[in-house]
C-alpha cells in the first residue's frame, strides 16, 4: 500500500503525494494539505502543544517550511502564541497590536517515531479526503439508478457493493418477498447521501416511486429524450403501479410508447419489480379527466365506466360515480385501486355507486328543501323549487342577483324580493347569535381579526378549547385539519390563518431585541 512508507527526505514527500493522489482519485492539492497537517503534527510534539504552529509544503521540491504563529499584544500573558510589539518589530518593521507575526522554525528531523506519527496523521486525512469525495461524488447522484453487487445481508438490510463504495438498501425499501444472496447483481436508485462518523452513508431503494420512473426512462427512448413525459407515480411496491404520462406532440401517443410493440417496455420494467402490474394512464392537465383515467387504466384487465365526476374543491375531494357491477373493481382488492388514483391525482377520490348517488341526491334534495322551508318560513314547495334549482345554502339565496330568482318558475318579483330579504334577516340573526355565543365561551377578539375567521369558525375554536391567538398560533395545519373539522378552508387558506396568528410572536422577540440593545 502507498501509505506505508518512511521519510527519508523532502523529495519523497512529492513522491508519496503523488502515488497516494493516484492510489486513491483524490485530487494532489488535497493530499499536500494532509501531509501539512502530519507535518504540523509532528512539529507540535517537538515544540510544545500550545505553538499555533502551520506548514508549507513546495509542491516541486517537496521542501517544507514551518512557521509559528504570535499575536501581537501590549502585554505578553503567553509567550508561546503571543508576542510584545518592540520583539514583532524586529521581524516586522511596521507591526502593529493585533497583528499575527510568523517566525520561521528549524526543520524536523524525521526520526522513527516523528515518521510513524506523520504516517498515522497522513493516513487519517487520506482517509477523511476519500470519505469527503465518495460523498461528494454520490451527492451528486442522487435520483440515479446504479447497477451493483450484494455483499451481505444484515437484519434485513442488504449491503451493496459499488466499487470501492458500500451502500445500504434498507430492508423497508426492499419490494416485498425479495430474497438476496451475496454476489447477486442488483439494480437500485439512490434516494440519500448522508455525512456520518463513520463516513458517508449511501441509501438505495428499490421501493420508492422515481425508481420506477428511472426504470422507464432507460427502456422508453421518449421519454430520455424528453419527448414522453412522467407527469406522476404511484405505487404499492410489487403489486401494482399506476403511471401518468403525458407528451406535448400530438402525434405521439405516450401510453403507447410506454408500453411498447408487443408489451416488450412495460414487461422489462413489470419483471424488474418482481412482477409489480403498472397501469400506465394519459395524463391530462382537466382534473376531471385524469381522475377518471386514473381509475380506468387501459392496461386493466377489465375496463371501470365512470358516469359522473363530482369535484369538492374545498375538501379537495372527488366523487366517482360508476354503475353498480363495476364498484368493487374501481375500488379493488382491498381498496387499492382507488388508493393509488387518489395518490396519483393528488385528490382524495371517494367511489360510489350509481344507487348509492341516487339516494344521496334524494336524501340532499329533500334536507336543503327542509332547511329553506325552516329558515325562509316559506311552505315546502317553495323549499323544493329552490333546492330543485340547485341552491344549497341561505347565503346563495341571499346574495344571488333578484334575476336568478325570477328565473324560477312562478318566482314574480314580489316574492323573490321577500326571500331575500327573510334570507338577509335569517342570516343577520344567526350571525348574532353566534357571536354571543363565541362570547360566552371566552374566546379572544383578536382571533375575529384572523383572516377567514367568521363568527360560525370563533364557536367552532371555543368548542375545541382554543380560546387565544396563541392556541391558534400554535396548531401546525395537519392539526387545525383535525381538530376543526366542521371548518372548510383550505389548506393554503389555513396556513395563512396560522401564520397571521403567528406574527405577535415575531413583533415581540423584536421589541425585546430592541430593549436588550437599549
Amino acid at each position: 500500500m502507498v501509505t506505508n512508507f518512511a521519510i527519508t527526505g523532502n523529495t519523497e514527500i512529492i513522491q508519496v503525494a503523488e502515488a497516494v493522489a493516484r492510489e486513491k482519485g483524490i485530487p494532489f492539492d488535497s493530499i499536500v494539505i494532509a501531509l501539512e497537517d502530519a507535518v504540523v503534527t509532528v512539529a507540535r510534539k517537538k515544540y510544545g502543544h500550545e505553538q499555533t504552529i502551520h506548514a508549507n509544503i513546495d509542491k516541486k521540491s517537496g521542501h517544507i517550511a514551518l512557521f509559528r504563529d504570535r499575536e501581537v499584544v501590549e502585554e505578553v500573558v503567553n509567550p508561546a502564541i503571543e508576542i510584545s510589539l518592540p520583539d514583532a518589530k524586529h521581524s516586522k518593521e511596521d507591526a502593529k497590536i493585533g497583528d499575527v507575526i510568523s517566525d520561521e522554525l528549524p526543520p524536523i528531523d524525521f526520526g522513527r517515531v516523528a515518521s510513524q506519527t506523520f504516517k498515522q496523521v497522513v493516513i487519517q486525512k487520506v482517509r477523511e479526503a476519500e470519505r469527503e469525495k465518495q460523498f461528494e461524488d454520490f451527492k451528486e447522484r442522487i435520483g440515479e439508478i446504479i447497477t451493483a453487487t450484494v455483499k451481505r445481508v444484515e437484519y434485513g438490510n442488504v449491503i451493496i457493493e459499488f466499487g470501492k463504495s458500500e451502500m445500504i438498501l434498507p430492508k423497508d425499501q426492499v419490494i416485498p418477498r425479495e430474497m438476496f444472496r451475496p454476489n447477486d447483481r442488483i439494480r437500485a436508485y439512490i434516494v440519500d447521501v448522508r455525512r456520518e462518523l463513520k463516513g458517508p452513508q449511501i441509501f438505495l431503494s428499490r421501493t420508492h416511486a422515481n425508481f420506477l420512473t428511472e426504470l422507464f426512462t432507460q427502456e422508453v427512448p421518449e421519454i430520455y429524450d424528453n419527448i414522453v413525459q412522467i407527469k406522476a407515480v404511484a405505487r404499492d411496491p410489487g403489486s401494482r403501479a399506476k403511471c401518468a404520462v403525458y407528451s406535448s406532440d400530438s402525434s405521439i401517443d405516450p401510453v403507447g410508447a410506454c408500453i411498447g410493440p408487443r408489451g416488450s417496455r412495460v414487461t422489462a420494467v413489470y419483471n424488474e419489480l418482481q412482477g409489480e402490474k403498472i397501469d400506465v394512464i394519459q395524463w391530462s392537465p382537466d382534473l376531471a379527466t385524469f381522475a377518471v383515467n386514473a381509475l380506468t387504466s387501459k392496461t386493466r384487465d377489465s375496463q371501470v365506466e365512470v358516469t359522473k365526476i363530482i369535484i369538492d374543491e374545498d375538501r379537495h375531494m372527488i366523487e366517482a360515480v360508476v354503475p353498480e357491477e363495476h364498484l368493487s373493481l374501481a375500488i379493488g382488492r382491498r381498496g387499492q385501486n382507488v388508493r393509488l388514483a387518489s395518490e396519483l391525482v393528488g385528490w382524495n377520490i371517494d367511489v360510489m355507486s350509481d344507487a348509492d348517488n341516487a339516494q344521496r341526491e334524494i336524501d340532499e334534495f329533500n334536507n336543503n328543501a327542509a332547511m329553506f322551508a325552516s329558515a325562509l318560513n316559506v311552505d315546502d314547495v317553495i323549499g323544493q323549487l329552490l333546492s330543485s334549482e340547485g341552491f344549497k345554502t341561505i347565503e346563495e339565496v341571499a346574495y344571488v342577483p333578484l334575476e336568478d330568482l325570477l328565473s324560477i318558475e312562478g318566482f314574480d318579483e314580489e316574492l323573490s324580493g321577500e326571500l331575500q330579504r327573510r334570507a338577509v334577516d335569517y342570516l343577520e340573526e344567526l350571525d348574532t347569535n353566534l357571536e354571543k355565543e363565541w362570547k360566552s365561551l371566552g374566546v379572544s377578539e383578536e382571533i375575529l381579526a384572523l383572516p377567514y375567521v367568521t363568527n360560525e369558525i370563533m364557536v367552532e375554536f371555543g368548542k375545541k378549547n382554543l380560546k387565544s391567538l396563541d392556541d391558534v398560533a400554535d396548531l401546525a395545519g395537519d392539526e387545525f385539519r383535525e381538530i376543526l373539522t366542521n371548518v372548510a378552508l383550505k389548506d393554503t387558506e389555513i396556513n395563512e390563518l396560522i401564520m397571521k396568528a403567528r406574527e405577535h410572536w415575531f413583533e415581540n422577540e423584536g421589541e425585546n431585541e430592541d430593549a436588550k440593545t437599549a
